[in-house]
C-alpha cells in the first residue's frame, strides 16, 4: 500500500523528510482492526515528528497522520481515534502515562489502511462528507476539549483565542460561537484577522494588542510567542487551557501574576473517544462545519504541509488517500 512516512527528521526542513512509499500492508493484531482509510488531514504534530520532536529517530520509517475517516471490513463509516492507551486503563485515555498517538509508536493515517484498537472508532454520521469528517479528530476534539473540558467554559462566557489560522483556533473559533461563546482572536496576517472575523469572531486585534477587556479563558497554541499577553487578558479566577507551543515552549510563566489574580493553567492533549463523538454530535447539531484550505492527494501532502510549515494555511488540509 502507499504511505506518507518520514524517512528523516530535519530541524529547519521538515519536509525534506517526507516521502510517499509503498509499504507492506500491516498484519493483523489481536483486538485491532483494519480501517480503509478514505481521507486523512494534516496536522501540526506531523511537522514535529519531520522535526524530530516527539518521535524518535530509531522509529523511523515511520507513516504519518493522527487524522483520518474510513470504512471497516463490512462497509461501516468511521471516525479514527488516534489516542492509543494501555488496554487495562480505564480512565481518561489522555492520561494514561502509556499512551501515544498514531504515528508515534504505530503507523499512522495518511496510508491507504490503518490498524487501531477495536475501540478507537466511532461511527461516522451521514450528514458530514469525507472530508469534513477527516478534520475532526485531532483539531476539532482539541478545540472541543479545550473550550468545554479544560476551560469548562458555558454560554455567555467570554474567550480569547490566540493565533488565528491554524486548524485548532480555526476550530476552536467555530465551536465558540456556537457554544454562545463572546469570541476574541488574535493574529498577526491582516488577511487571516479578517477571515476569523467572517468565520464569526466578536473581536479581532493584532500579535500583543491590548483587548480592552478581560476574558474568562485563553486558548493557547502558540506559546513563547503569545503567553505573557495570554496572562494579562484574563479576568482574576480566570483560565489558560493549553494545547501547544508553536513558537516555542520556553515562556516566562509570571508566577506573581498568576498566584495575585488566581490564574489556572490547564493542559489539554488531543481529547478522549467519547468527546469526538460529541464534538461530531454538537457540528450536526449546530450545523457547524471545518474550514477546508484544500484538497490534496497523497502525492500533494509533502508540498501541503510545506504551507503549513509556512504558515499559508487557514482551516484544514485534507489528504484523499
Amino acid at each position: 500500500m502507499r504511505a506518507l512516512q518520514v524517512l528523516t527528521q530535519n530541524g529547519t526542513d521538515p519536509t525534506a523528510g517526507a516521502q510517499v512509499c509503498e509499504v507492506p500492508s500491516l498484519a493483523p493484531v489481536a483486538g485491532w482492526i483494519r480501517v480503509r482509510v478514505e481521507a486523512a488531514s494534516l496536522n501540526h504534530h506531523d511537522l514535529w515528528s519531520l522535526r524530530g520532536v516527539g518521535l524518535r529517530a530509531d522509529a523511523l520509517p515511520m507513516t504519518l497522520g493522527t487524522d483520518a475517516t474510513g470504512t471497516l471490513e463490512d462497509g461501516s463509516p468511521v471516525l479514527v481515534h488516534a489516542v492509543i492507551g494501555d488496554p487495562l486503563w480505564r480512565e481518561d485515555e489522555t492520561l494514561d502515562p502509556k499512551r501515544t498517538l498514531l504515528s508515534e509508536l504505530y503507523p499512522g493515517t495518511l496510508a491507504q489502511e490503518v490498524w487501531v484498537p477495536a475501540g478507537n472508532v466511532v461511527p461516522r454520521h451521514p450528514d458530514l462528507s469525507i472530508d469534513e469528517a477527516a478534520c475532526l479528530p485531532t483539531a476539532y476534539l482539541t478545540a472541543y476539549r479545550l473550550l468545554f473540558s479544560a476551560a469548562v467554559l458555558r454560554p455567555g462566557q467570554s474567550v480569547l483565542i490566540q493565533g488565528a489560522g491554524g486548524g485548532v483556533a480555526t476550530a476552536s473559533i467555530l465551536l465558540a460561537r456556537a457554544a454562545g461563546l463572546r469570541v476574541l482572536v488574535t493574529s498577526r496576517s491582516q488577511a487571516k484577522a479578517a477571515r476569523a472575523a467572517e468565520l464569526g469572531a466578536h473581536a479581532v486585534f493584532g500579535d500583543g494588542e491590548r483587548i480592552g477587556e478581560q476574558v474568562d479563558a485563553v486558548i493557547e497554541t502558540v506559546g513563547e510567542a503569545t503567553w505573557a499577553h495570554s496572562l494579562r487578558s484574563l479576568r482574576p479566577g480566570g483560565v489558560i487551557a493549553v494545547a501547544g507551543a508553536t513558537s516555542g515552549a520556553a515562556a516566562d510563566a509570571d508566577l506573581n501574576r498568576m498566584f495575585f489574580k488566581g490564574l489556572r493553567v490547564v493542559g489539554s492533549t488531543m481529547g478522549t473517544r467519547s468527546e469526538l463523538a460529541r464534538v461530531q454530535a454538537m457540528m450536526v447539531a449546530t450545523g457547524v462545519r471545518p474550514i477546508i484550505d484544500r484538497v490534496v492527494d497523497l502525492d500533494g501532502a509533502a508540498n501541503a504541509l510545506g504551507a503549513l510549515a509556512r504558515g499559508e494555511v487557514q482551516g484544514k488540509v485534507v489528504v484523499r488517500v
